[in-house]
């Protein structure tokens, strides 16, 4: 086999990963901004947590921008849940888990 046949499908799955990364961090970090400016740092630090830990619980990894977004429209319905107001600076409820179960 060619050596450089080899590297070039490394190089395309490499790129493809990169691509998925890139696409990762620009939706983690659109949300966590998003969350920081409505209900805090403390909260958006909570929330990236939720984020990743969804990431972990689905099935592959998402391939589309639409996908990721997926992830962060649901853990968006979970913070709102938990927080009890919509765009507001307060401080979350304290009982995280039980909120997040009855949207299930």
């Amino acid at each position: 086999m060619n050596p450089l046949a080899r590297d070039k499908t490394s190089t395309n799955s490499n790129s493809g990963c990169a691509d998925l990364m890139s696409m990762a961090e620009r939706e983690l970090s659109a949300f966590f901004s998003a969350i920081t400016q409505l209900y805090g740092s403390e909260q958006a630090e909570l929330s990236a947590e939720d984020w990743l830990h969804e990431l972990i619980e689905i099935d592959g990894l998402p391939a589309s921008a639409r996908e990721w977004r997926l992830i962060t429209a649901k853990v968006r319905v979970f913070v709102t849940a938990t927080t009890g107001f919509i765009g507001s600076r307060s401080r979350p409820r304290t009982d995280r888990r039980c909120a997040f179960s009855e949207l299930s």
